[in-house]
């Protein structure tokens, strides 16, 4: 799963380009950090764990008719493409070792600001990432963040298929 900072970044983004959504700021944020906010992440993620997200699952016990629920939703929608469509290979230790080395970046670029129940769970380390490059995380951010999350759904909804297996597609 990515870090809390990606999740906040891209959050931070979509609102800035969603103006018209009139989201509660505070609730969406809080949408957004919500699933990994608990030990055993299958519980949250709709399926075995965070890196199988499955959104179709999500959407059959959710609707996005709230702040909560649509942050949540991009939430799960970053997991789900994370896995499926950015990267090839994961290694968690590694991985995780890398959100702590974009963290400080990607807070200064897209102006992030930490809610205070995660404050102590987010690192920042220095040097260059060994999966991930800030590249892939920026273009990660700028795509995810352009997305409709309504038509998302609706695509989601219609063919719940297409979004429960898992595939390795390079960058969108």
């Amino acid at each position: 799963m990515p870090g809390y900072v990606i999740h906040l970044a891209i959050a931070e983004e979509y609102l800035r380009k969603h103006s018209d959504k009139k989201e509660n700021y505070e609730e969406f944020i809080n949408g957004v950090i919500e699933p990994d906010g608990v030990k055993d992440k299958s519980l949250t993620h709709y399926g075995p764990k965070s890196s199988k997200s499955n959104i179709a699952e999500y959407l059959k016990v959710n609707n996005i008719d709230n702040s909560f629920n649509r942050g949540y939703f991009l939430h799960l929608l970053t997991d789900y493409l994370f896995y499926n469509r950015y990267i090839e290979k994961t290694a968690k230790e590694i991985m995780h070792n890398d959100f702590d080395l974009t963290n400080r970046h990607l807070m200064n670029k897209y102006k992030v600001t930490l809610p205070e129940k995660i404050r102590g769970k987010v690192y920042f380390k220095e040097g260059e990432p060994q999966l991930i490059s800030f590249e892939l995380v920026e273009k990660l951010i700028d795509d995810v963040s352009d997305l409709n999350i309504d038509k998302v759904a609706e695509e989601v909804r219609k063919s719940p298929e297409k979004w429960t297996r898992m595939r390795k597609l390079k960058h969108v």
